[in-house]
């Protein structure tokens, strides 16, 4: 049953997706509700889920649209989100977690998919997965509601790693590009560096090196490097992927869920202020729809750890089957795209053109 083929169903081979079915706030039922959704959309999807075997065969044996195309591992625990991710690496055999990462490692899956604690599913995928050769960092990549016509931008690193030198923004910047190409469906991604200006003479020195860096990667990378962008530019139209280090990005994904909340928190209490609001909202209700559809966090769930010898998708650990359709959906994608040996010859290529321009302020150091 598990086959870790790309090829897809009209061939005779379906894509597998490795799924953690214990992971999550709302526990296996919604993960299953979710995978349920995904299999009704996509008939070339089978799974190989990883949990407690009993409470996984009762669930997906209520759901004719998962018969046949489901094969269960059994794993009898599971990562907790209050447990320390040194903690995981060193005692995390044995979880649905590990078990789901050792069916991407295996070559049985393309891709896993995770609703549980953040840091223990990277740190374990750093150890069971490894990094891709010439990474020096994996990154966390998330959609960001934008301008753009497809209505989404996508920032990298949100978290993965606080930490990034002008190496690994150039490494950020090729990952960036090439999921933006395979999940986003853009020809030539628009790339910018995060900086508190546009002007090229700002910023801290190692984002002046990865500015130069990234510039003569664009050509062999197939994307348009816009230069530095700043903070407004996140949900605009200017660019399609913005690169920065994890501390950055994290704060800045952080504050832009807590606006988001704001702003609907206090258009409820406007809507609700008065009769003649209230009013007003009903005569609204379809825009008000429209606009909830389009920003709901649920239906773009999914961080991707990019760097790493195989894919995973983080979805958000309160996820619901909405939320879990979203991030099997973004991991069939990226599957059926080839994304991970594209990404490999990526940073490949961006390594060699990294190193060209390193070897050129070399020379022209020791010139002066």
């Amino acid at each position: 049953m598990a086959n870790g083929s790309d090829t897809p169903a009209a061939g005779g081979r379906r894509i597998v997706i490795s799924v953690d079915a214990m992971g999550g706030d709302r526990g296996p039922a919604a993960v299953v509700a979710g995978m349920l959704a995904s299999a009704a959309k996509n008939p070339e999807i089978a799974f190989i889920v990883h949990g407690d075997e009993a409470e996984l065969a009762r669930l997906i044996g209520k759901r004719k649209g998962l018969s046949g195309r489901c094969e269960i591992r059994h794993a009898p625990r599971t990562v907790m989100m209050s447990d320390k991710p040194s903690q995981v690496m060193r005692h995390g055999e044995g979880t649905s977690m590990w078990s789901c990462l050792e069916s991407v490692r295996n070559g049985e899956a393309t891709v896993a998919v995770s609703c549980g604690n953040t840091g223990a599913l990277m740190a374990l995928s750093m150890i069971r997965l490894r990094k891709l050769p010439g990474v020096n960092r994996p990154a966390i990549a998330c959609l960001w509601p934008s301008r753009n016509p497809g209505g989404f931008n996508l920032m990298l690193d949100v978290g993965a790693d606080v930490k990034a030198d002008a190496e690994d923004l150039l490494q950020f910047a090729t990952m960036g590009a090439s999921y933006a190409r395979n999940g986003l469906h853009l020809d030539r991604p628009r790339v910018g560096l995060l900086n508190v200006g546009t002007e090229e003479h700002k910023g801290r020195a190692e984002l002046k090196q990865a500015h130069d860096q990234i510039a003569a990667a664009a050509h062999s990378g197939d994307f348009d490097f816009v230069g530095f962008v700043e903070g407004g530019d996140i949900p605009g139209d200017r660019v399609d992927v913005i690169v920065t280090d994890g501390f950055t990005g994290n704060i800045a994904l952080k504050t832009g869920e807590g606006t988001a909340r704001l702003i609907s928190e206090l258009l409820r209490l406007a809507f609700n202020a008065t009769f003649l609001s209230r009013i007003a909202a009903l005569l609204a209700l379809t825009s008000l729809r429209r606009l909830q559809k389009r920003i709901d966090p649920r239906r773009q769930n999914g961080g991707v750890f990019l760097g790493l010898n195989g894919t995973v998708v983080k979805s958000h650990g309160s996820a619901d089957a909405t939320g879990v359709s979203a991030a099997i959906k973004l991991a069939f994608q990226l599957a059926r795209s080839g994304f991970q040996d594209r990404l490999a010859a990526r940073v490949a290529s961006a390594g060699r053109a990294g190193q060209d321009v390193a070897a050129d302020r070399a020379m022209i150091g020791a010139s002066e």
